[in-house]
């Protein structure tokens, strides 16, 4: 069976460029719904006069997603994929373009994530044609708005998991074959500070500036980055003041955190409530508020389990692939957080992605469709006895 599904998937490559060639010269930014809802559609069409059931999940804000299911799903125990349709870039990005040479293909989403969206389709191709995917209850989902934390799909993706086996998301592998086994958790964090507004000529003492407290917190912030934890701290964009000639009343800072797990983050939090608790600048008072808050995917026993698969299917078809704990957060986060084996990053290979530079290499995505493919398979065999966790 194995030889049958490498064979088929190796056929198919032309036809895997070609789609993903069609998908990525598709703008699909975040907030492009009509864009968004292009890249639906197409994949919707490669699901034509098949087994598989299509349902259109509508949202008015952002793109409408997609929930593609065999017939043999139910209510519990379903193997999950999961990957998004949204890029970056915004619709008004010069980075609209296909380039292909030398193994490589450049272009917007080619690996974060259109290229595992082609993955995934032609995994379920194969298995669809080689008369297996009656008896596979696989549901795959595909969100809309996962550059920006997936606010809309999250309690979707989320109750999807629940209700699954065991699941994999199609983020982009590592350059030397990387697969994700845990990922660390983010906060997104708005620090506001209030000060005192006065003419700058004038108040030369006890001067309540906003900007000069959220510089105070801003240095004490960034010294967190010791390098001895798997805790970062970036203060990525900050804003305040009308203009020199005025003592700044507001100001204001995003935040982004990571940590590998809860006692990072209470540890962060703690420093967070010193640091601006500090009576630095007289006169001025900050204030936080959490705009986004991903758990960590935990580098469980189950989701470790599920690389051993993975690693024993790489070595039959000859392709290297490690482990990995990737900074990064993705929809693997919430699916994990629901106690669901997961396995991340099963795309294809490439680098430079949110970049005008980002690639693919272009043999990558067959290996990686027969890696996920066998996977899945070996994985729902060993489960259906007993033997994978």
């Amino acid at each position: 069976m194995s030889a049958s599904l490498i064979k088929y998937i190796t056929a198919q490559s032309a036809n895997m460029l070609a789609l993903l060639k069609e998908l990525v010269l598709i703008q699909s930014g975040t907030y492009n719904k009509a864009g968004v809802d292009r890249v639906g559609r197409c994949i919707a069409n490669q699901f034509q006069n098949s087994a598989f059931s299509v349902e259109t999940k509508a949202h008015d804000a952002f793109g409408d997603m997609l929930n593609v299911s065999s017939p043999a799903c139910g209510q519990h125990d379903n193997i999950l994929l999961v990957g998004h349709m949204d890029t970056v870039f915004p619709a008004d990005t010069h980075f609209t373009d296909w380039h292909e040479g030398n193994n490589k293909v450049i272009g917007p989403g080619v690996i974060d994530m259109k290229g595992g969206l082609v993955v995934g389709i032609y995994a379920l191709k194969a298995l669809a044609a080689e008369g297996l995917i009656e008896h596979l209850p696989i549901k795959f989902l595909f969100n809309s708005e996962e550059e920006v934390g997936s606010p809309a799909s999250d309690s979707w993706i989320e109750a999807q998991a629940r209700r699954s086996a065991m699941a994999f998301v199609l983020e982009c592998g590592g350059m030397d074959g990387q697969i994700v086994t845990g990922r660390k958790g983010r906060l997104g964090l708005t620090i506001e500070v209030a000060g005192q507004a006065g003419h700058a000529a004038t108040i030369t003492k006890n001067k309540a500036s906003a900007i000069l407290a959220l510089a105070h917190h801003i240095v004490a912030l960034e010294a967190l980055n010791t390098g001895r934890s798997g805790l970062t701290v970036n203060v990525g964009q900050i804003q305040g003041g009308m203009g020199p000639n005025s003592v700044p009343e507001k100001a204001w800072a995003a935040v982004d955190v990571r940590y590998l797990n809860t006692k990072e983050k209470t540890g962060f939090q703690q420093s967070l409530d010193d640091i601006i608790t500090r009576p630095v600048v007289q006169g001025t008072h900050t204030s936080v508020e959490t705009v986004s808050d991903r758990p960590p995917m935990v580098q469980s026993d189950q989701n470790r389990a599920l690389y051993k698969v993975a690693a024993q299917q790489a070595e039959l078809l000859n392709i290297a692939i490690k482990e990995e704990v990737r900074a990064g957060a993705s929809d693997a986060n919430l699916i994990a957080a629901q106690d669901t084996p997961v396995l991340d990053g099963l795309g294809p290979i490439g680098d430079c992605d949110h970049s005008d530079r980002e690639y693919m290499f272009i043999d990558s995505l067959v290996q990686r469709c027969q890696l996920l493919t066998l996977t899945i398979l070996d994985c729902w065999q060993r489960f259906q006895t007993g033997n994978l966790f």
